[in-house]
């Protein structure tokens, strides 16, 4: 009985364990070379080579899963932990661990409710860190001299913003190329950020002074690289300004949130940067305007004000003459009063000394002398500092009306139209036909007369002629 046991049981093929692995191999692959599975992502890891590895499961069981760098490339999103997706691939073995996974070539969301549940989640998770604050948000430099631009340098954003600038406002732009869709798209565009804001602020490369993270439209697999925590975290941390303008109008991503200022359309995010040139130029030449028009009518009013106080002075000559007139009496009337006082003190010494002896008389006349002495260098002191101090105010007053007087304006060319009662002309509507009139220079007055029709014309054509005369010495105006 055991003979024959061991006689049939030759009869069966001896496999290697190799051999035997490979023939499993070709099994699974051959029956399973193209399966479709819907599962949930659980374990997933990156390695530095760029491969995915992660495992599917559902209720029952699970199983390995790997994505070639290739194929993880191509991805329109990031595969999250938790996210239910519909996988692509082949099934095989892996001989040294005995197990078989499946190789994922096209991985998708098991329906845009998958993303938008993982979306809304993550949405929850970064407002409750506060990166949403309205407070965090930064206002836009309203000329910025560099832009920095992160975005695809093939696609039409990058045309459609550099276009927009030139016709608004032509600005130094830096772009910084990165993916805008795939599995690595993330990791470059939060680099991109960083690398804006790393840039020092006199290096060789300008730092931009505001930023555009631009991408133009799709569906939410293709913009969720805008989904991703470190994109959103990245565009958070920015001390650059930053404008997201990521989609079409109706398309919402995290990073919107996390900006300080959202673009419906990348366009428009050019036209949120800079203002228009030309109603820039427009605004300032009205302002300029504005300013002269007022500095003139503020000049205008300061003249017609100094020329109607000019009228109440009186002529700086007279004034000056009385001053001086008034300074030399009390000058003489101190000298006066000096002198008679010395002659009383004088003559009040002699009636004592007359009644004193020789030697005391000779000695007191000697102390009274001497005192008589300083008595009149300290009166002469004083009389001469009053007269520098009254000479000083004087000269300063002689300063100040020679400064006010408007002889000094006939000086510098101009001259006063007088009419006929001796009131000043100061409008163009006094200026009728053949009527008289005095007109003061600086060294003399002459008559004229005004000719031509209408609102009058200049005394150069008076009709009359002109004599000249010189002014009296009476009380002038500046009108």
């Amino acid at each position: 009985m055991s003979d024959n046991r061991n006689t049939g049981s030759s009869n069966i093929h001896e496999y290697t364990v190799s051999e035997l692995s490979g023939a499993l191999k070709r099994t699974v692959e051959d029956v399973f070379g193209h399966v479709r599975v819907r599962a949930e992502i659980s374990g997933i890891t990156r390695a530095n080579s760029g491969h995915v590895y992660l495992t599917l499961k559902d209720e029952k069981a699970v199983i390995d899963g790997i994505i070639w760098k290739g194929a993880a490339q191509k991805l329109s999103f990031r595969p999250e932990e938790g996210l239910e997706v519909v996988c692509t691939g082949k099934l095989t073995t892996y001989p040294a661990r005995s197990k078989y996974q499946i190789v994922i070539e096209i991985m998708e969301p098991a329906g845009v409710g998958a993303l938008m549940a993982l979306l809304e989640e993550r949405k929850k998770k970064l407002a409750a860190e506060g990166l949403f604050d309205p407070s965090r948000k930064k206002e836009l430099p309203y000329l910025p001299q560099v832009i920095g631009v992160v975005t695809s340098p093939t696609g039409a954003v990058i045309r459609d913003i550099l276009h927009r600038l030139r016709d608004r406002f032509p600005t130094h732009v830096l772009l910084w190329p990165v993916l805008v869709q795939g599995e690595t798209a993330a990791g470059q565009i939060a680099s991109a950020i960083r690398g804006f804001n790393a840039l020092p602020a006199e290096g060789d490369i300008p730092r931009p002074d505001l930023l555009i993270v631009a991408r133009g439209g799709g569906s939410l697999e293709d913009l969720w690289a805008f989904n991703e925590e470190e994109v959103v975290r990245a565009a958070a941390e920015s001390v650059i300004p930053l404008i997201s303008a990521v989609g079409h109008e109706t398309d919402t991503t995290l990073i919107d949130f996390a900006s300080d200022k959202r673009a419906p359309t990348p366009t428009a995010a050019a036209e949120i940067a800079v203002p228009v040139r030309s109603e820039l130029i427009t605004y300032v030449e009205d302002q300029e305007r504005r300013i002269k028009r007022s500095l003139n009518r503020s000049i205008t009013d300061k003249r017609e004000r100094l020329v109607g106080l000019s009228r109440g002075l009186r002529d700086p000559a007279s004034l000056i003459a009385e001053k001086v007139q008034h300074l030399d009496h009390l000058e003489s009337r101190l000298r006066q009063s000096v002198s008679s006082n010395l002659n009383f003190k004088g003559q009040q010494f002699s009636g004592a000394a007359a009644k004193l002896r020789p030697q005391l008389l000779e000695r007191s006349l000697t102390q009274y002398g001497e005192k008589l002495t300083l008595i009149d260098r300290q009166m002469a002191r004083n009389i001469a500092i009053k007269r520098e101090r009254a000479e000083e105010r004087l000269g300063a007053t002689t300063r100040l009306l020679e400064s006010l007087s408007f002889r000094r304006v006939l000086k510098r060319g101009y001259s006063i139209v007088w009419d006929e009662a001796g009131k000043p002309i100061s409008s163009v509507e006094g200026a009728t036909p053949g009527r008289a009139v005095e007109v003061e220079f600086a060294d003399g007055k002459a008559t004229a007369a005004f000719s031509g029709a209408g609102g009058g014309t200049s005394p150069g054509r008076a009709s009359k002629k002109v004599q000249k005369k010189k002014s009296e010495p009476k009380q002038g105006s500046l009108l």
